[in-house]
């Protein structure tokens, strides 16, 4: 007997599911290589501007954005919360001897930030998917923000934690972001694909250069990034929230 999925999810569906397990991947990765467990969610985003792609071109299918919404549980809060976790632990040498008060502090930070996430996703699946903006930062540019700046090697744990922190209100805020056009997410794209790829190249400016647009993006496109309508091409920054 066949699974019950079978004839009921399509490829987009299962580029999606591929990105949850990146999710748990980088999770587990994050203990023993940090720029490994960075490029993974790096590579976790790509794959949510991949599904979105094969959805359009192949058609979707009613559990696809379900699907998609738990998937970026699993890379784009979870994932990114074990990583920052990890970065400052281990930057500021906070063993798990006792538990302190900067333990406790980097787990309420790291624990608000899923939290945040996961609310920032089922009001973006509830109230958001049709519109041409979202309100909040898309939980996959918070992931890719923080994974680029650590592949880049630009924060220090304390830096790290701030980001974290300063994420889980702006995930959750009322700021509009609108759906990047597809030249702008074409572009944004390519810069991703290397920045995991060749993360080292020239001084690790790939890295650099995709948290320069990711910054960009976060802090200038809700008042000076102009749209068309209508736009059906149109995506989001990485396709989803």
């Amino acid at each position: 007997m066949l699974p019950r999925f079978v004839g009921r999810l399509g490829v987009a569906d299962a580029v999606t599911i591929a990105n949850a397990a990146l999710g748990f991947v980088a999770c587990v990765v994050a203990f023993v290589d940090i720029d490994l467990a960075a490029r993974l969610i790096l590579l976790a985003a790509v794959a949510d501007g991949l599904d979105g792609i094969l959805a359009r071109r192949y058609g979707g299918t009613d559990a696809g954005p379900y699907l998609d919404s738990l998937a970026d549980v699993s890379s784009f809060a979870v994932a990114p919360a074990v990583l920052a976790f990890v970065v400052v632990t281990d930057g500021l040498g906070i063993g798990f001897e006792a538990m302190t008060s900067e333990l406790l502090l980097v787990v309420a930070v790291c624990a608000l930030f899923v939290a945040t996430a996961v609310t920032r996703l089922g009001m973006y699946t509830a109230y958001d998917v049709t519109g041409s903006y979202t309100e909040g930062v898309q939980t996959t540019l918070a992931a890719t923000i923080l994974g680029a700046a650590i592949l880049a090697d630009v924060a220090g744990p304390w830096l790290v934690l701030a980001i974290t922190g300063a994420f889980c209100y702006l995930m959750v805020s009322r700021i509009e972001y609108p759906d990047l056009l597809a030249r702008d997410a074409g572009i944004m794209g390519v810069v991703h694909v290397l920045a995991v790829l060749v993360p080292e190249f020239a001084n690790r400016s790939f890295p650099f250069a995709l948290l320069i647009l990711g910054m960009a993006y976060m802090t200038l496109s809700p008042w000076f990034y102009w749209r068309e309508e209508p736009a059906p091409a149109q995506t989001d920054v990485h396709g989803n929230a």
